[in-house]
C-alpha cells in the first residue's frame, strides 16, 4: 500500500509541472533605457506575477539597478490562447499601464497600454532556458 501512494504522489507531482502554466518560468525582457532585464513569473492567486530577477546593462554585464525583487508584471489574468491581461510597470518611467500579453512558445509579446488600451507600446521577451 506505501509502494502505492508514493507512485500515486510521484505522478500527482509530475503532473503538476506538465501542467505548469505556459507564461511561468523566467523572460529575458527586451532592452529599455540602455538595460535588459531577467523576470520570473509565477502564480500569485489566481493570476500570474513576474518580478525582476537579475538587470543587465547593454553590453549583457549583470548589473545592480535597484529593480531587482520589483514586480513588473502585475495580476496578469489568463484570457485563453495564450493571452493574459493585467498591468505593466515600466521601471524607466516608474508608470505603471494596463498590460496584455500573448506567449506562443518560447516567445512573449507584451504591450503597455494608457487610453483604455487604444495606445500600446510593446515588447518582444525571449524564455530563458
Amino acid at each position: 500500500m506505501k509502494t502505492v501512494m508514493l507512485a500515486a504522489a510521484a505522478m500527482a507531482l509530475s503532473a503538476g509541472a506538465v501542467l505548469a502554466d505556459p507564461i511561468e518560468g523566467m523572460w529575458k525582457t527586451q532592452p529599455d533605457a540602455g538595460k535588459f532585464a531577467y523576470v520570473t513569473i509565477k502564480p500569485c492567486g489566481a493570476a500570474f506575477c513576474g518580478n525582476i530577477t537579475k538587470s543587465f546593462d547593454a553590453k549583457g554585464q549583470e548589473v545592480k539597478t535597484g529593480n531587482e525583487g520589483k514586480q513588473i508584471v502585475i495580476d496578469m489574468a489568463p484570457k485563453g490562447g495564450g493571452k493574459y491581461e493585467g498591468k505593466v510597470w515600466r521601471p524607466s518611467n516608474n508608470k505603471i499601464y494596463l498590460g496584455k500579453i500573448t506567449v506562443q512558445g518560447n516567445a512573449m509579446a507584451l504591450a503597455g497600454c494608457v487610453a483604455g488600451g487604444l495606445f500600446c507600446k510593446s515588447q518582444d521577451w525571449q524564455r530563458v532556458k
